[in-house]
């Protein structure tokens, strides 16, 4: 492992390094569990077909984060066993810089990054003024010293981490972010270095600070909703076990501001003083289990993705294309004419429709107690499915059967109108696409795969480009993006790189704390 300890060395390391991505974890040392944690998924994290990450690992005590009456002189300070620590860790590079490399014209005279006001003025930002913009100034200038592909920050300063994330967004910093979950002690606090402040009979009475949250959330879970009466409760539990409470609060996870009730993901936040030792926590609280909605057009690969990203994040995969295709499968067994919507309408009356997983992640199809699941991909279904979907009746009919269907979320659902007429509420929404020449050269090389005739790539993108047209201009649940969705772009992607891609912009709506990776539905 390189020591680095100026602008120089970094400089040339950088060089050394060129051509692996670079991953980089922040910390002001003290290294606990939790930044231990940071370092492992940071070392193993990779992108598809790139080459193995170079890992650097930075110490240093922010002095612009502290106000005046805190702690910066007895912070821990451990440089030689941090440094045993991220060897062993496989750190590639420890970077110590000083305050004169960080700041070379002196504190006084450094640009300072002033994030948002409502995120820096709620929660811990009340109590500590300037704390945050000390925390971003600082991050934004290792960031441009180091010029990481990736930003590894964990979830206990989840304050922080929202607001990093903003700033990055906000000046265009070149850096993908990757948020690890909370790592906590067998008695429940969460890892701080702060921890070893305490002393005597202390770390017992701060372990009722994990209790009262843990406490709060099934509260939750039995059906109560109510900021005062989660407030109340966990303030009472607090000051009970002696704790002194800076605040309570619960606040959109996303925007920091306060909720009269759980809506959304929701953040139940506290600071408390534990003797002479300020501690914080959180949990998240949701009303149901997260849903993603994937949209896009005809050909963009969304079937593929979906499904595996279901299986990786332990969601339900629900295939809303199956389901048009299921009602499609019943007209034509009724000798229906599938661009008749008076013969449609009737035979929805009754439809019985379901979906169910089987092994190996594949999903079942049933209409009526049919097992359709292999006749809905034919050529005479394919050829008629838009048509039927075209329909109001069966539009309207279809939606109100998949809004039931995530009435207790935990899904992943992929269509046409998925995020903005199906979920519009879902905590993530994707709009996955490529170019028509992209989607034109898939479908001829499945087409050729599969010993099928191959129309010309030119004749392929016409067809692709006017159904596009059509998606898009239809009356009914018209092809477009949600205002609030993701758009990704997947040309030049595998199938893994995408799924990597759709776990991060997963990760940015939905916390490992609120949702663990391949945690069960229901």
């Amino acid at each position: 492992m390189r020591i680095l300890r100026t602008a120089a060395e970094l400089n040339d390391w950088r060089r050394e390094v060129s051509g692996h991505p670079l991953h980089f974890v922040p910390t002001m040392g003290a290294l606990h569990p939790g930044h231990l944690q940071l370092l492992h998924t940071a070392r193993t994290v990779s992108s598809p077909a790139a080459p193995a990450p170079r890992l650097l690992l930075s110490i240093f005590v922010n002095p612009l984060q502290f106000g005046a009456d805190e702690d910066f002189d007895r912070y821990p300070r451990d440089h030689d066993g941090d440094a045993a620590l991220a060897a062993s860790q496989g750190v590639d590079a420890l970077f110590l810089p000083t305050a004169a490399v960080l700041f070379p014209h002196g504190e006084g005279d450094l640009t300072r990054v002033l994030p948002p006001a409502p995120l820096i003025g709620a929660l811990c930002g009340l109590r500590r003024p300037g704390h945050f913009e000390g925390v971003a100034t600082v991050v934004a200038r290792l960031l441009a010293l180091i010029r990481p592909d990736r930003l590894f920050l964990g979830e206990k300063d989840w304050q922080q981490l929202v607001i990093l994330r903003r700033v990055a967004a906000d000046l265009g910093l070149p850096v993908q972010i990757h948020s690890c979950r909370t790592v906590r002690r067998a008695d429940g606090q969460a890892w701080s270095s702060r921890l070893v402040y305490l002393r005597g009979d202390e770390p017992r009475q701060a372990a009722a600070l994990p209790r009262a949250l843990a406490e709060m959330v099934e509260l939750h879970r039995r059906g109560e909703g109510r900021r005062a009466a989660l407030l109340e409760g966990l303030r009472l539990r607090l000051e009970g076990a002696g704790l002194a409470v800076d605040y309570v609060d619960l606040v959109g996870a996303h925007n920091l501001q306060p909720l009269e009730r759980v809506e959304g993901i929701a953040l139940l936040a506290v600071a408390v003083r534990c003797g002479a030792t300020r501690l914080i926590d959180h949990a998240f609280l949701m009303n149901r289990s997260p849903i993603v909605a994937i949209d896009g057009p005809a050909g963009a690969g969304k079937s593929t993705v979906t499904r595996a990203l279901a299986r990786r994040l332990g969601l339900l995969y629900l295939d809303t294309g199956a389901m048009y295709r299921g009602v499609t499968w019943w007209v034509q067994r009724h000798g229906a004419d599938p661009a008749d919507g008076a013969a449609v309408e009737p035979l929805l009356e009754g439809l019985d429709l379901r979906l169910e997983g089987a092994d190996g992640g594949e999903q079942r199809v049933w209409v009526n107690g049919h097992d359709v699941s292999e006749a809905i991909r034919g050529a005479e279904v394919t050829a008629a499915v838009s048509l039927v979907a075209a329909h109001p009746c069966v539009r309207e009919a279809l939606t109100r059967q998949q809004r039931q269907m995530g009435h207790r979320g935990g899904l992943v659902a992929e269509g046409r109108d998925v995020g903005t007429a199906v979920f519009p509420d879902a905590e993530c929404k994707v709009y996955l696409t490529a170019s028509v020449a992209e989607r034109a050269r898939r479908r001829a090389l499945d087409l050729r795969q599969r010993g099928l005739p191959e129309p010309s790539l030119a004749e392929l993108e016409q067809q692709i480009a006017e159904r596009d047209q059509r998606d898009a201009s239809r009356a009914v649940a018209p092809l477009r993006r949600a205002e609030d969705a993701e758009e990704l772009v997947t040309d030049g992607m595998d199938v893994d790189a995408v799924i990597e891609a759709l776990v991060t912009l997963f990760r940015r709506r939905v916390p490992e704390d609120a949702w663990p990776a391949g945690a069960p539905t229901g």
